[in-house]
């Protein structure tokens, strides 16, 4: 499976192979819902809390007696029926976090990489070029790729002139090939990655994870 390779002007300089290994499996959609699923549920914090009547401040002193006040009946002021009282059933710190084998993690990220290549959402570029950071500069290289929509760019290191000079574009976002997600990758419509990139992504994915997994099986 080959993809050509283009220049910051948006000319195709080159054509790479793809492993299809990481680029060219079949989809599995129930497996990349639940990692998506769990990735965003990992996320979350789960530390909002509210007090229950035995936490709020307040005397536990019954109001006044049961009988021959005309009144309903009452007990404490703490009572979660009451101005100032306790929150009856509210939200108490928690974990939401669920587990996910691994081979299913790396099988649901190839299985997004292998339907951005299918639907013609990758685009390669030897490499962005950027010896200080500018945001035209950037803007002008999506401009030449024909980027039009939300872009997730990729390269294989931190690059910070990458990453400021795409910071303050709309619907954009930069990431190391070692931190590629799902959510990311299912988040934004064009995969835009340096050649170094996509090779480091092989080298994470590729096929030696592909016969490993098999020789534990």
């Amino acid at each position: 499976m080959q993809v050509s390779v283009h220049n910051t002007e948006g000319q195709v300089i080159d054509q790479i192979e793809l492993d299809e290994s990481v680029f060219g499996i079949p989809p599995n959609e129930p497996v990349v819902h639940q990692a998506l699923v769990r990735q965003r549920a990992n996320s979350r914090l789960g530390t909002v809390k509210t007090k229950t009547r035995s936490e709020v401040s307040g005397s536990s002193r019954k109001l006044f007696r049961q009988k021959h006040t005309g009144f309903a009946r009452a007990g404490t002021k703490r009572s979660p029926t009451r101005r100032g009282g306790g929150r009856a059933f509210g939200p108490r710190p928690r974990s939401y976090r669920q587990a996910m084998p691994k081979k299913m993690r790396r099988l649901a990220l190839r299985c997004v990489l292998s339907a951005k290549v299918a639907d013609g959402e990758l685009l390669v570029i030897d490499l962005f070029g950027l010896e200080q950071p500018t945001t035209k500069r950037m803007i002008g290289i999506l401009k030449a790729l024909g980027v039009e929509s939300s872009a997730l760019l990729v390269t294989s290191e931190p690059d910070m002139n990458v990453v400021k000079s795409a910071r303050n574009i709309e619907k954009t976002k930069t990431l190391p090939a070692s931190m590629l997600n799902v959510v990311d990758l299912l988040s934004h419509k064009v995969l835009l990655m340096t050649v170094d990139a996509v090779r480091r992504v092989e080298a994470t994915w590729g096929r030696k994870e592909v016969v490993a997994e098999a020789q534990v099986s």
